[in-house]
C-alpha cells in the first residue's frame, strides 16, 4: 500500500475538507471579531472570567455529548445503513435518534439549570461558594446552559447531511453564534445593569439560529422531522454504546480544558482569560484545517470500513494525516514567531492592556507546541469510531487525562498558567503516540514510513519559514498599539504573506505533494 491511494478518494475528501474550511475560516475569522469585541468591553477581569467558566460548561457539554460523541457514534452507523440497507431505513433511524435525542436534551438542560450552583463550584472551585464573582457565574451559567439543546441537535443534522455528503451548512452554523454573541455585546448589554449578561443572551440566540439553518437543508435531502419513538430499534442500542465510551475517548481534550480552567482559578485573577485567549488563537488553524479534515475524512473512513476496504482505508488516513500536518507545522511556527503581535493587534485595546497580551503570550507558546497532536488525535479518533472502535479511544484517554492531571499539579507552580498549557500539550502528544500505536495493530495495512517521509518534508520547510520570518521582524520591527494600527496589519500582513511564500516554495523544492491536494481545498468544487 502506498500512501496514494486512489485519486477520487482524496479529491473528494480534499473537496469536503475544502467546503467545511471555507466556512469554518469564515466562522473563526468572525469569532476573532467576537473575541476582540469581548476583550474590549470586558478585559480580563471579574466579568470576562465569569462569563468564560459559564460558556465553557455548556461548550464542555457540547464536545463531549454533541460534537465529540453524537455525531462519531452516529455518523457510522448510519452510514452503514445507507450503504447496506437504503435510504428509507437509514431516515428511519435518524428520526428515531432525533426523538430520543430531543427528549434527553431537555432533561439535561433542565437539570442543567437547577444544578448551575454546584456545576459552578466544581468547574471554579476557586471562586468559592459565595461572592459576587461567584453568583454571576451561576447566573450566566443558567442562561447560556440551554445552548446543549441547540447545538445538540445542530450537531445531529451535521451528522446527517456529513453522511450524504453534505457539508456546507453544518460548517456555517458557527457563525451565527458568533452574530449571537455579537449582537448580544452590542444591542444588548447596554441596557442592563450587569452588561456581560446581554453576552450570555447572545450565546441562545445564536444556538436558536444554527438550528434555523440546518432545518432547510434536512428536509430538502428527504428527512421528515415528525417524531418516531422505538426503543428497540436495533442501531438505536448499537449508537448507545457507542456513544458511552467517545465521551471519554473522542474528548480528551475537553476534558484536559476542563481541568484547566478549574486549576487556573487558583491563579491570580486573569489566568482563566488569558488561557482563553490563547486558545482561541490554537483553534484558528485546529478549526479551519484540522477539524474540517477530520470532519470530511469520517464518512469516507466509515464507508470504507462499511465495505471492509481497509487498503482504501488506510490511504485515504494516510492522505488525511500528511495533509493535517503539512498545514499545522507551518501554523505552528507563525504562531510561535509571530503570536505576540497578533495578540497586541487583535485585542490589545480598551480593557486589555500590555500585561494581558503578554500573559497571553505566554500561554499562547505553551498551547503552540501541542497544536501538532491536537489536530492528529482528531484524524485518529476519526479513523477509530469509523471502525466502530470505542475501547481502544478510551483507554488512551484515561492516561492522558491522567498524565495531564499531574502535570498540571507540577507545572502550574512554577509556570503558573503557562504550566498548565504545557502540561496540556504534553499529555495530547502522547495520547497521539499511543493512538498510532495501537492503530497500526488494528490495520496492519497502514504504512508509517510514508507518513514520517512527507511529514518531514512538512517539517523541514516550516522551520526554514520560521526562521526566515523570525529575521525578518527582527529587521523591520513592527509598529502595535493605537500608535499605529496600520503599519502593525501591513508590516503583519506582509511576514505572512512572506512566511507563505517561503513555506510553499520549500516544500516543493523538497518534493512534498501535498501541495496539490491544499488546492483542492482552497478551490473546492462545491457539492452543495
Amino acid at each position: 500500500m502506498s500512501i496514494k491511494g486512489k485519486a477520487p478518494e482524496k479529491r473528494s475528501v480534499s473537496r469536503a475538507a475544502g467546503i467545511v474550511s471555507f466556512f469554518t475560516f469564515q466562522s473563526r475569522l468572525l469569532g476573532l471579531v467576537r473575541d476582540m469585541v469581548l476583550a474590549s468591553l470586558f478585559g480580563s477581569g471579574m466579568a470576562a472570567d465569569a462569563f468564560f467558566v459559564a460558556f465553557r460548561i455548556p461548550n464542555l457539554l457540547r464536545r463531549l455529548f454533541a460534537e465529540g460523541s453524537l455525531t462519531i457514534a452516529f455518523i457510522p452507523v448510519f452510514t452503514e445503513y445507507l450503504t447496506k440497507k437504503n435510504r428509507k431505513e437509514a431516515f428511519d433511524l435518524a428520526r428515531v435518534v432525533l426523538t430520543v435525542l430531543s427528549i434527553t436534551l431537555v432533561l439535561v438542560t433542565v437539570l442543567g439549570v437547577l444544578f448551575s450552583p454546584w456545576i459552578v463550584r466544581l468547574q471554579a472551585f476557586g471562586f468559592g461558594g459565595s461572592g459576587l464573582k461567584y453568583d454571576l457565574t451561576v447566573l450566566l451559567t443558567r442562561i447560556t446552559f440551554p445552548y446543549i439543546f441547540f447545538i445538540s441537535i445542530v450537531a445531529f443534522f451535521m451528522g446527517v447531511l456529513n453522511s450524504l455528503g453534505r457539508f456546507a451548512a453544518p460548517a456555517a452554523a458557527p457563525i451565527f453564534l458568533n452574530v449571537g454573541i455579537i449582537g448580544g455585546a452590542y444591542l444588548i448589554s447596554p441596557h442592563l445593569q450587569a452588561p456581560i449578561v446581554g453576552v450570555a443572551v447572545g450565546v441562545i440566540i445564536g444556538g436558536a439560529l444554527q438550528v434555523g439553518l440546518q432545518i432547510p437543508w434536512v428536509i430538502r435531502e428527504g428527512l421528515r422531522l415528525h417524531p418516531e419513538w422505538d426503543l428497540k430499534h436495533p442501531a438505536l442500542k448499537r449508537i448507545a454504546l457507542l456513544m458511552v465510551p467517545a465521551i471519554l475517548g473522542s474528548a480528551v481534550y475537553q476534558f484536559n480544558q476542563f481541568m484547566g480552567t478549574l486549576l487556573a482559578t487558583f491563579l491570580q485573577e486573569g489566568s482563566v482569560s488569558w488561557l482563553y485567549y490563547a486558545d482561541r488563537l490554537v483553534q484558528f488553524p485546529l478549526g479551519i484545517f484540522a477539524i474540517a479534515i477530520s470532519t470530511a475524512a469520517l464518512p469516507a473512513l466509515a464507508a470504507e470500513a462499511a465495505r471492509d476496504d481497509l487498503n482504501q482505508f488506510g490511504n485515504t488516513l494516510n492522505h488525511a494525516i500528511c495533509l493535517v500536518f503539512f498545514i499545522t507545522l507551518p501554523s505552528m511556527a507563525g504562531l510561535m514567531v509571530l503570536g505576540k503581535p497578533i495578540i497586541q493587534l487583535l485585542f490589545e485595546r480598551g480593557a486589555f492592556d500590555p500585561r494581558s497580551s503578554a500573559m497571553t503570550t505566554y500561554a499562547l507558546f505553551y498551547y503552540t507546541l501541542g497544536l501538532w497532536a491536537f489536530s492528529g488525535i482528531r484524524i485518529l479518533v476519526a479513523a477509530f469510531y469509523s471502525l466502530q472502535d470505542t475501547r481502544t479511544p478510551v483507554k488512551v484517554a484515561v492516561i492522558a487525562v491522567l498524565v495531564n492531571l499531574s502535570l498540571s499539579l507540577a507545572l502550574m507552580g512554577p509556570l503558573g498558567h503557562g504550566g498548565l498549557a504545557l502540561a496540556l500539550s504534553i499529555a495530547s502528544s502522547l495520547q497521539f503516540f499511543l493512538l498510532v500505536l495501537f492503530l497500526k495493530k488494528r490495520v496492519p495495512c497502514i504504512e508509517a514510513r510514508p507518513v514520517l517521509i512527507s511529514v518531514a518534508r512538512s517539517f523541514i520547510a516550516a522551520a526554514a519559514m520560521g526562521g526566515a520570518v523570525y529575521y525578518l521582524r527582527s529587521a523591520w520591527p513592527m509598529t502595535a498599539g493605537p500608535a499605529g494600527p496600520l503599519a502593525a496589519i501591513l508590516n503583519l500582513a506582509w511576514l505572512v504573506a512572506a512566511g507563505a511564500v517561503i513555506y510553499f516554495a520549500t516544500a516543493r523544492v523538497i518534493g512534498s505533494t501535498e501541495i496539490r491536494s491544499l488546492m483542492g481545498i482552497l478551490r473546492p468544487r462545491k457539492k452543495d
